[in-house]
């Protein structure tokens, strides 16, 4: 189990950590002087990148891997973080997969693997997170959605569907947990240049940057007590992809 070290800045939890937007979304909130706790399906081939976060910001970083499609596995590893006496201040649901096909032929589990993975992930590991938030009455959840969220493209299939969901399970958390003074954002991005998308055939030039929606992230999490960005919409400047 990785080692705790508390101190007075904030403590970021973020899921698929290892690398993409989750990666990069780490490295910001780390130059903010943000300890971070990270989780992945492959945290510990980023050794040397985690050590490297903490002696350029002088920051903890407690690393996990975990298979967010695996309930019990994220009900644990809630629980390991709330053993420990980590006060979660900010929550990025940014794990996710994407499995291309249509609904009418894709493969039968599809469906299921998908809100596994782009839903159920984030909704139990929020449960067990959120109560603690509400005791402070402070608190930041952000929760990686996709402009498949709201539109519907061929070949979305699965995916699609799951997004919908996330984008619902935000909504009425943000309705939730209003009056407790816990925060909620869905970011709703179009396509970003990680290395999902690399060997694809499309210039990098026509993306956006992971920065861009990292820098939209941590601007959000600075804002007064009193304000609350509720969506964050992100796409190419040409267009979607």
């Amino acid at each position: 189990m990785p080692t705790f070290e508390k101190n007075s800045a904030m403590n970021v939890l973020i899921t698929g950590a290892s690398r993409g937007l989750g990666k990069c979304i780490a490295e910001h909130f780390a130059a903010e002087g943000a300890n971070l706790i990270l989780c992945s399906r492959s945290m510990q081939q980023t050794i040397g990148w985690q050590q490297q976060l903490i002696t350029k910001y002088g920051i903890s970083v407690s690393a996990f891997d975990v298979d967010m499609r695996d309930v019990e596995r994220v009900k644990a590893f809630a629980g390991e973080i709330l053993t420990a006496g980590m006060d979660v201040d900010i929550l990025v649901n940014n794990a996710g997969s994407y499995v291309p096909g249509s609904v009418w032929n894709e493969p039968d589990g599809q469906l299921e693997e998908m809100l596994q993975v782009n839903l159920l992930s984030a909704y139990h590991l929020t449960r067990a997170i959120v109560p603690s938030m509400i005791a402070r009455k402070s608190g930041h959840i952000f929760n990686m959605a996709s402009i498949a969220s709201f539109m519907a493209y061929p070949n979305g299939g699965s995916y699609s569907i799951s997004k919908y969901a996330l984008a619902g399970f935000s909504k009425n958390l943000r309705e939730e947990l209003k009056t407790h003074q816990v925060k909620v954002t869905t970011i709703y991005p179009g396509a970003a240049y990680t290395p999902s998308w690399e060997g694809a055939g499309i210039p990098a030039e026509r993306f956006m940057k992971p920065d861009d929606v990292a820098n939209m992230i941590v601007a959000s999490s600075k804002l007064s007590l009193q304000a609350c960005v509720e969506e964050i919409i992100l796409r190419p400047q040409l267009g979607d992809i």
